[in-house]
């Protein structure tokens, strides 16, 4: 239909509409995530964050009528299960890795169990702006169909950047993550300081979970995720640990997720499982160019993955 309708302009608008759609998600996640590693930890079990929120978004949606409130508590089941990685993470001899694997089953294995009466009713969806009401063309109406949420994404990048820059916590989450023993040195908690960093950035990472399932697609499913908590580890090794990179890589890799279905708008089935597999294609890629043994990662946290 959009082919008959646009023809092959249809394939640059859909790539551009799923770019805002399919990156939102991978926005929340990525400053979440960028905020974590900021302060010399990492957490792999963000997507078992993302699935739960997801979960409890829908559920609270569809129990109350309200998707904020619904919104709200993906946020919060996002902290409970932050709080949970933070404190078993800063045990003694406990390996952050290993943490996270465990907290993706339980957070994954939370929602699949709370989250079967809710696969098939319908919950409230988020509100969004239609800023395509002029056009008469549905599909042009569909691409500028915004939601507050990555509205809301791209105002936290910059936001994210001066508070790292320009307040006493971004300088004490900065000062543990590059070097904990000057930190303790001037007298910051590197546990509290680490603590709320990682239950703040699964907070956002919840909320990435509510965009899946009230905004884009739009539903709730055991396989909603599709490994975008995990992904979202890579983009912000990517993006140099900066906020407003992860906003431009969010933006790539929702475009590339949104290529495939584009070319199906079109006709195009040739290669449609390949089409589909552009973000994981484009994770391993990043992975390749980022992981060279011959030079160091600029901007990394000199605590990560120190064990400090």
């Amino acid at each position: 239909m959009a082919a008959e309708t646009v023809g092959w302009w249809g394939v640059p608008l859909a790539i551009a509409a799923g770019t805002m759609r399919g990156g939102t998600p991978f926005l929340f996640v990525s400053l979440g995530e960028c905020l974590t590693e900021k302060s010399g930890k990492i957490n792999l079990g963000l997507e078992g964050t993302l699935l739960t929120g997801a979960m409890s978004a829908y559920a609270i949606s569809y129990l109350t009528g309200s998707p904020w409130l619904g919104v709200l508590m993906a946020g919060v089941s996002g902290m409970a299960l932050g709080f949970i990685h933070a404190w078993l993470t800063q045990q003694p001899k406990v390996n952050d890795v290993a943490v996270g694997i465990a907290m993706i089953i339980f957070g994954s294995g939370i929602a699949f169990f709370l989250g079967k009466p809710f696969i098939q009713p319908s919950a409230p969806q988020l509100p969004t702006f239609d800023l395509g009401g002029w056009s008469s063309i549905s599909s042009l109406q569909e691409a500028l169909r915004i939601s507050p949420l990555f509205l809301l994404g791209v105002a936290l990048a910059p936001a994210m950047t001066w508070f790292f820059k320009s307040t006493r916590w971004g300088l004490f989450i900065r000062a543990v993550g590059d070097s904990p023993d000057a930190a303790l040195a001037m007298g910051v908690s590197i546990k509290k300081v680490r603590m709320l960093s990682i239950i703040a950035g699964s907070f956002l990472a919840g909320i990435g979970g509510a965009s899946l399932s009230l905004y884009y697609p739009g539903i709730w499913s055991e396989r909603i995720s599709t490994g975008q908590g995990l992904m979202a580890v890579a983009l912000v090794i990517f993006a140099r640990w900066q906020p407003m990179q992860c906003l431009y890589a969010s933006l790539l890799f929702g475009g590339a997720q949104a290529f495939g279905p584009a070319l199906q708008s079109v006709g195009i089935t040739q290669g449609y499982y390949l089409f589909n597999a552009a973000p994981y294609i484009l994770t391993l890629g990043i992975m390749i160019l980022t992981c060279s043994p011959t030079r160091t990662i600029s901007g990394a946290p000199g605590a990560l993955g120190s064990g400090s």
